[in-house]
């Protein structure tokens, strides 16, 4: 529970554990493996992992759309187990997929969203009329779904979650597929509500940027475990000095840490190997100085590299440090139609 003083708890979770039983010649897959969590009412709480990580698992939990196979939660003050009406009627769920029927104007699918939600018709009829207006969909609202672009489509589907007025939304991977644009108009969208109608958001991602630009607070989550939770200043502050980042061209590990070895300065490196291409990564207090003095190691070792690059900490330095390895390597395979 937060301590007194600390900021409402919109989502507590303790030890969720989430099992997928094997099937044929197929192994068991542990999804979660003693996850837990605390969101901050208010706030947007970003998942940050790989794909399989158990992001959407962990969401699924939440939503009580799955039952963990042990562990507990509160979602707004609810238990997920012995009181799912109410937690479904306190939150609002944005799935990976379509959540608007493609033949329905805007309008419609807004209406019917909150008719289901016990909505009475005048009051669905004001709330969608707003909603679209809120969303930029006004203009659009009488044309069929199929005609709106992705963007479009991410923009209703969130509305649709809003119609009853939840308190917590979650939103699975809302800008996967996007282009461009229309991720910085979803990330704007996500911001406005988080701060003008005071929802807690809580947003799965697997963009590294997206992460650090919407979460006030982040959970980095890797084979079904919590690894780290902070603001993302904070994770970043907590990797003192800078980062030198090289890519490296068909590495062999062993030679690339031995010809490094010789390289003052240098903590925490991090050597990976993955087909033709690798990384090596470290830390330092003096960029400026290790960036010439491990050029000067890879040449005289005969070692080849691409780029390399020499900056403050980012997130993908955050995960190197806290996982052990790159953002996306040594993700468990999870079974086929399941999403983690």
């Amino acid at each position: 529970m937060p301590e007194n003083g600390s900021p409402r708890a919109a989502i507590e979770a303790r030890d969720l554990v989430k099992v997928y039983p094997g099937r044929g010649r197929r192994p068991a897959v542990r999804a979660l493996d003693g996850l837990g969590l605390i969101v901050p009412a208010g706030r947007v709480f970003g998942l940050l992992g790989p794909n399989g990580a158990g992001k959407s698992t962990t969401t699924k939990i939440l939503t009580t759309l799955s039952r963990a196979t042990s562990g507990s939660a509160c979602v707004a003050g609810h238990d997920i187990l012995r009181e799912p009406e109410a937690v479904r009627t306190a939150i609002g769920y944005v799935s990976q997929g379509a959540g608007t029927d493609p033949f329905l104007t805007a309008t419609e699918n807004l209406e019917i969203a909150a008719r289901m939600r016990g909505v009475s018709a005048a009051e669905s009829r004001a709330r969608a009329a707003h909603l679209l207006d809120e969303f930029g969909l006004i203009e659009a609202s009488g044309r069929p779904v199929h005609t709106f672009s992705g963007g479009m489509r991410r923009r209703l589907d969130v509305a649709a979650a809003l119609v009853h007025r939840p308190s917590v939304l979650f939103l699975d991977e809302p800008t996967t597929g996007l282009d461009p644009e229309a991720r910085a108009a979803m990330w704007a969208e996500i911001r406005r509500l988080s701060g003008e109608d005071a929802l807690t958001v809580i947003l799965t991602t697997h963009y590294m940027e997206e992460a650090d630009r919407l979460a006030d607070e982040l959970l980095i989550v890797n084979r079904g475990r919590a690894v780290v939770q902070g603001s993302p200043d904070e994770l970043k502050a907590a990797l003192h000095g800078d980062s030198v980042r090289v890519t490296l061209v068909e590495p062999d590990p062993a030679h690339v840490r031995a010809a490094i070895a010789r390289v003052p300065g240098l903590r925490d490196v991090m050597v990976e190997a993955s087909g033709v291409d690798g990384v090596l990564a470290a830390r330092t207090d003096d960029a400026s100085a290790a960036v010439g003095a491990v050029i000067s190691a890879l040449d005289a070792a005969g070692i080849r590299y691409g780029q390399v690059a020499a900056s403050h900490p980012t997130l993908d330095d955050v995960y190197l440090h806290f996982v052990g390895h790159t953002f996306g390597e040594h993700t468990p395979a999870v079974p086929e139609g399941v999403a983690a």
